[in-house]
């Protein structure tokens, strides 16, 4: 929703319609929110329509990545499955280079086993080499750079990093930070704006012109909000500055995600991380298969990760990592010398801060709910392509002539009462603080525009002291 009319005037039809609505207190409100939507979504739609664009593509990345991988993720089905320290032992065979950090076994009949390298040289560190195994016969089907906790595979990744950073490491986060910050605002100012109009402007059939694109506009732009509102949310949570200031929000509250205790004596959830590399080939004490059942007999079905131990103290950790519905992150210590499960955290038992936003994130990105939740981003995504384009057309209807669209006129604030604009600078205020990158462009936007106005006011005074000389 980048862009909206300036006045009812010249949006009215010709013909007579219903009576406006009688102005009540917040009447005001509209020409400010107005003059917000039209500015903040003309300098903010290129930041949106990139983020649009990549988010199509990232939803799409999903089953394009089953097909171009399908070599190495999918097996003949065969009768028994190998041990997996035996899958591991052909992994290595042919990779034996850097160290096995996890390993992930086959979680379907037709699924490979993957076998994850950590220090892989050529391999981006922050990535691992994962060696796809056949859990029939042990054959390697190849390997490929993994990222994150979802395994996407090189181009979801090359997409997924294009979507967060435009390949352009913490610098370019802010782009993506800066759209989420705004899309909310955009949004919501749209929302306003449409059902303050009179209901005989609102209408699509039977429109042309600017009319028509601005219906168009609305009218979806109405049916997409809610959407907008949740990507949003949800984008800033692990955002940069926005994100960390959750972070440490959800921290206070005791809502922040535990973590398992991996070391190998036990104890309660703890902050040791389970996610750092392990030395050799993945055996230590019981090994591979023994920790398995251990954390079989605790009902931890697939999928499933093995992680092993970085050090002699340290123990395995076995997680589940399903993110689709119903979730399942189960996740239980086992200690390498006795095959003992010593600590188990279930997902049950996440803080209620710690599950939406694990379901949040996880809804953003597609997962949770498979191709359908893929399918409805891609509808998003594209909504929101469309909202731009009409956006600055309308833009472009509002000029004269050759005139590249006008602008909505100043003053606007200066027009909403004291009791209502006091308390809304103070949210305004509040937002910005734990929204930076919403609060840092607003007011550089009301500085320059304070400025613009005070040498527009300055100039039409000379010229009127001028005409009476």
């Amino acid at each position: 929703m980048s862009t909206a009319p300036s006045t009812l005037t010249d949006e009215a039809p010709k013909q007579s319609g219903p009576a406006a609505p009688t102005r009540g207190p917040w009447a005001p409100l509209r020409p400010l929110i107005l003059r917000l939507h039209f500015y903040a979504g003309l300098l903010v739609a290129p930041f949106l329509l990139v983020a649009a664009v990549t988010g199509f593509l990232y939803a799409g990345s999903f089953q394009a990545e089953k097909l171009v991988y399908a070599h190495e993720t999918t097996v003949p089905v065969g009768d028994t499955k190998l041990p997996v320290s035996e899958q591991v032992a052909a992994a290595r065979k042919v990779h034996p280079e850097g160290t096995v950090s996890a390993v992930r076994p086959s979680p379907a009949a037709d699924a490979s086993t993957r076998v994850l390298l950590s220090g892989v040289p050529g391999v981006n560190p922050d990535h691992t080499l994962a060696v796809f195994v056949d859990p029939y016969t042990a054959e390697v089907r190849g390997s490929l750079e993994q990222y994150g906790s979802s395994g996407a595979l090189p181009l979801r990744t090359w997409i997924s990093e294009l979507h967060r950073n435009l390949h352009l490491g913490e610098t370019g986060r802010l782009y993506s930070e800066l759209a989420a910050s705004w899309l909310w605002v955009i949004a919501g100012g749209g929302v306003v704006l449409w059902y303050s109009r009179r209901r005989a402007l609102r209408k699509v059939r039977g429109t042309s012109g600017r009319r028509r694109t601005l219906g168009l506009h609305g009218t979806v732009g109405v049916w997409a909000a809610l959407g907008f509102f949740f990507l949003s949310a949800t984008g800033l949570t692990w955002s940069t500055y926005a994100g960390a200031t959750i972070d440490e929000l959800r921290t206070s509250l005791r809502q922040a995600t535990p973590s398992i205790s991996a070391t190998a004596g036990g104890g309660e959830h703890g902050g040791h991380g389970a996610a750092s590399a392990a030395g050799g080939d993945g055996e230590h004490g019981v090994g591979l298969d023994k920790v398995l059942s251990a954390a079989r007999a605790e009902g931890l079905d697939d999928p499933v990760e093995i992680v092993t131990p970085p050090d002699a103290e340290s123990a395995y950790v076995v997680r589940q990592v399903q993110r689709s519905w119903p979730t399942e992150l189960d996740t239980v210590a086992v200690d390498p010398a006795t095959g003992r499960v010593t600590d188990t955290l279930r997902f049950e038992e996440y803080p209620v801060l710690a599950k939406l936003t694990r379901w949040g994130i996880d809804l953003h990105t597609g997962l949770l709910f498979g191709l359908a939740n893929q399918i409805l981003l891609m509808l998003l995504a594209l909504s929101l392509i469309l909202l731009i384009v009409w956006g600055y057309r309308m833009w472009w209807q509002r000029g004269r002539g050759s005139a590249f669209g006008r602008p909505i006129p100043r003053g606007a604030w200066a027009q909403v009462p004291p009791y209502v604009l006091v308390p809304l600078m103070a949210v305004i205020a509040v937002l910005g603080y734990f929204v930076p990158l919403l609060g840092i462009p607003l007011a550089a936007f009301l500085v320059v525009d304070v400025v613009l106005g005070e040498i527009a006011h300055r100039r039409a005074t000379r010229a009127t002291r001028a005409k009476r000389v």
